[in-house]
């Protein structure tokens, strides 16, 4: 297993700066945001002939592309589509969708050229409170955002299986797959399609009171891709605001807060062990969104702490089902 990052947090830093620097403490891999306005890929460039020339400078400092990320316009194609979005872009409902679903393919495409297998997405989804079963209706409604994503969702996943791609949906609360169960059902829905997975981040399982190394061994072959990100529930806070907080992700004393890789509530060492039983043997790609470090310190401690844990060498025996 390599040890990534998700450079979407240098996007203030120019690439080849940002590459010396995290191969320089020990990085293997590397995350590209692909979305407008990510400063580090262009990928209407990329597939226009700039893919060698590309790929020559991210192998400059030894180090591979794990996947490209476009959670921003993947989140366009099924919502929501109110004000809260117009930053990414700024259209009627039905221009965002369309907008979103150029993009997508335009980033399978960009992968394709890349030689990257996967590409890292949101599913989106008109309105996620519809989760909630009050009024009755909701019910109803939640059921109707599945027909919307197969009829969205499935193209693309043909698209990206045409293209050698696997797209990864992150679970995710504001998505159709926040939860293990509501992973399975889109599934289901896309009837297994094989060009759909997902990208694994326990964080996201952690705060909503999950077992995260139960979504492992459910969905096994189905991880493509692995965030390694820690979160804390923050006890006295919660004890007052309950985890279904709201407010800037990046508040100190937040009831949820993400944390550095060993200093939250992810028990690494049974999430790692549960990917080398499923036969995971690509990346971990940190992610460092926490509000009580420094970048430099998150990073830098993120790496110190996984090394150690990735640096084994799992049996040469099948997974166990």
């Amino acid at each position: 297993m390599k040890v990534g990052i998700f450079l979407a947090l240098y996007n203030d830093q120019p690439l080849e700066k940002t590459l010396e620097y995290v191969s320089s403490i020990g990085y293997q891999a590397v995350e590209i945001s692909a979305w407008k306005g990510s400063n580090h890929i262009d990928i209407e460039k990329i597939i226009n002939g700039g893919a060698s020339e590309y790929r020559r400078v991210i192998e400059k400092y030894n180090l591979i592309i794990s996947a490209l990320s476009n959670h921003l316009e993947g989140q366009l194609i099924l919502g929501p589509h109110d004000p809260s979005t117009d930053e990414w872009f700024k259209g009627t409902p039905e221009e965002k969708s369309r907008y979103g679903i150029e993009r997508l393919k335009k980033t399978i495409e960009a992968a394709a050229a890349l030689e990257v297998p996967v590409v890292n997405s949101f599913t989106g989804v008109p309105e996620w409170g519809k989760w909630y079963g009050y009024p009755p209706g909701n019910q109803k409604v939640w059921e109707s955002y599945l027909d919307l994503f197969k009829e969205k969702w499935l193209p693309i996943l043909d698209y990206a299986k045409d293209h050698g791609i696997k797209i990864a949906f992150e679970t995710h609360p504001q998505e159709l797959n926040y939860n293990l169960d509501t992973a399975r059902t889109l599934l289901k829905v896309a009837d297994n399609h094989k060009a759909l997975g997902f990208n694994y981040d326990p964080s996201h399982l952690v705060w909503q009171q999950m077992d995260p190394v139960q979504f492992i061994y459910e969905l096994n072959e189905r991880i493509y891709h692995v965030h390694a990100k820690d979160v804390e529930v923050v006890k006295h806070s919660a004890s007052r605001t309950g985890v279904l907080i709201t407010g800037p992700w990046n508040q100190i004393a937040r009831a949820v807060r993400f944390r550095t890789i060993g200093w939250g509530d992810v028990p690494w060492r049974k999430v790692i062990t549960a990917l080398l039983e499923i036969g995971y043997n690509y990346v971990l790609s940190v992610e460092h969104e926490d509000p009580c470090f420094s970048r430099k310190s998150g990073v830098e401690q993120a790496i110190a702490y996984l090394k150690p844990l990735v640096n084994v060498e799992p049996p040469e025996v099948k997974p166990w089902w």
